[in-house]
């Protein structure tokens, strides 16, 4: 431990990129939230009222958190170097509570208002519950192969991230390209822009400049956004105890949804602040885990209903050179867009196709990251681990009817899918422990897929006993045909050391 004062700056150069990387993620899922929530005929009062104000308290605390723990590591570590964590609302979370939590609640109370107060409660308590996970998440991340942990995120980080982000970029080449090429020559190539303009920043401006120049945005998408200009407080409410009866009577079922994707998150959480201790920073996952779920349910008190987490971009921001300040400006420019309703002018004035590149940028940092901390044998797990994401991809993609539109293709693409962060970790795990041939914890671990597929955490659609049974019992299977590899690796070793046969 260093006890050397040393200067951390509160902002810097870099932290410009990293500022944008991550305000335009944040701004994509508030744009979705809007768009979503107005097209299932929830009034803008309550979408720019009270939702998104909300959800911009819940990234306001945490982003003002992780800036606070990184000049706390800076200061125990003698560096200058940390970047503090990334943060927001976790996107495929925020798909769940949109049709998971919002739609039935609106489905069954036939209320707009009555529907938003369950899913703020929901949301509370989502964020009760990854508080209380967090005493357990130094205790599940040491018994975790970080092989294991950081394939399930660059498994995300291919598909969500830079396929979904790359798809955007060639939506409208002519901007996307142009944008795409100015983040790789910027940050990759660390190359200057001109007027020393920071390079995300450039992307964006000449992406937006050359889709109003060539028709692809009208002056009709600016009148927009801008009707939606005005003051929006920041206002807390009861609503979330007001919903939260609902939950424990007639809509008890959104608990079977709630409680698996609230451990999702907890997971998400942990492997991001991994990936993040790998690339040279090492935050306390607990806390981090804890403050995902104080700021959850702030954010709820306020009127948000999306639970939040470390980002999978921290890496990015980490590789840009980023410090606190990136952190620190998100936190007031949310502040200032969700009270002034600037968010949903930005969506509408900037094209996704201009701002798309820098998440592609993000999503090969992580999967880079994946390969370059860990030692080439266990290459392999990080692939495995990586693969589960794409049939999640496939299938969250085509929504309801994905089981239609891909059995085609293969029958096991949906179940490969549903809850691909854990089959993702135990397949990473399992090989891992395969490497090291130490097969009892192969064993182990097959023995949980088994017990998670049996109750619905993997390869089912909800939490059920016997929810996958066929799934549970070729984990079974697998886990006997460990036991069978242990013995005989231990004998077949007895036999080689004359001393042990001794023994």
């Amino acid at each position: 431990m260093s006890t050397k004062e040393i200067h951390y700056p509160l902002y810097k150069k870099e932290d410009t990129d990293a500022f944008f990387a991550l305000f335009q993620n944040n701004l994509a899922n508030f744009v979705v939230i809007a768009v979503t929530m107005l097209g299932l005929g929830f009034p803008a009062s309550i979408v720019f009222g009270k939702v998104i104000p909300g959800a911009a308290v819940a990234v306001i605390v945490g982003n003002l958190y992780y800036a606070y723990m990184a000049k706390r590591l800076a200061q125990k570590e003698g560096r200058t170097d940390v970047t503090a964590l990334s943060y927001g609302i976790s996107t495929p979370v925020m798909f769940v509570f949109l049709f998971g939590v919002l739609v039935p609640a609106h489905a069954l109370t036939g209320d707009h208002e009555l529907a938003w107060k369950i899913a703020v409660a929901a949301a509370f308590l989502s964020g009760l519950v990854e508080a209380l996970v967090s005493f357990s998440g130094n205790w599940i991340r040491a018994r975790l192969p970080r092989a294991a942990l950081l394939g399930a995120i660059a498994g995300v980080a291919l598909t969500f991230v830079a396929g979904e982000m790359l798809f955007n970029t060639f939506s409208i080449p002519v901007v996307g390209l142009v944008s795409l090429a100015i983040i790789l020559v910027g940050i990759v190539g660390k190359i200057a822009m001109p007027f020393r303009i920071p390079a995300s920043l450039f992307a964006v401006l000449a992406g937006t400049v050359l889709a109003f120049a060539l028709g692809f945005q009208s002056p009709e998408q600016i009148r927009e956004g801008l009707a939606n200009i005005g003051f929006y407080p920041l206002l807390p409410s009861l609503a979330p105890f007001e919903g939260m009866s609902y939950l424990f009577g007639a809509l008890i079922g959104i608990l079977a949804v709630l409680i698996p994707i609230t451990l999702y998150n907890a997971i998400e959480t942990m492997n991001n602040v991994d990936a993040m201790a790998a690339a040279g920073d090492s935050y306390d996952i607990r806390e981090c885990q804890a403050v995902d779920g104080i700021g959850t349910m702030i954010g709820a008190i306020f009127g948000g209903l999306f639970p939040t987490t470390v980002y999978i971009a921290t890496v990015g921001s980490k590789e840009m050179g980023a410090g606190r300040g990136y952190s620190i400006l998100n936190a007031i420019v949310f502040a200032l867009a969700a009270m002034s309703g600037v968010i949903a002018a930005l969506a509408a004035i900037i094209p996704l196709a201009a701002v798309a590149p820098i998440l592609v940028f993000v999503g090969m940092s992580m999967i880079g990251t994946a390969f370059v901390s860990n030692e080439k044998k266990y290459y392999p797990a990080v692939a495995l681990a990586m693969l589960p994401y794409l049939a999640n991809y496939v299938m969250t993609r085509f929504n309801n009817a994905a089981g239609e539109v891909v059995a085609g293709i293969s029958e096991g693409i949906v179940p490969l899918g549903q809850g691909a962060m854990f089959t993702a970790i135990l397949l990473g795990a399992m090989t891992v422990a395969i490497i090291d041939r130490q097969f009892r914890q192969a064993t182990i671990f097959a023995l949980i897929a088994a017990l998670l597929s049996f109750v619905g955490f993997m390869h089912a659609p909800a939490l059920a006993f016997n929810a996958a049974g066929d799934f549970a019992v070729g984990y079974m299977l697998v886990a006997v045909f460990f036991i069978y590899c242990a013995f005989a690796t231990r004998t077949a070793a007895t036999a080689e050391d004359p001393l042990k046969k001794a023994a």
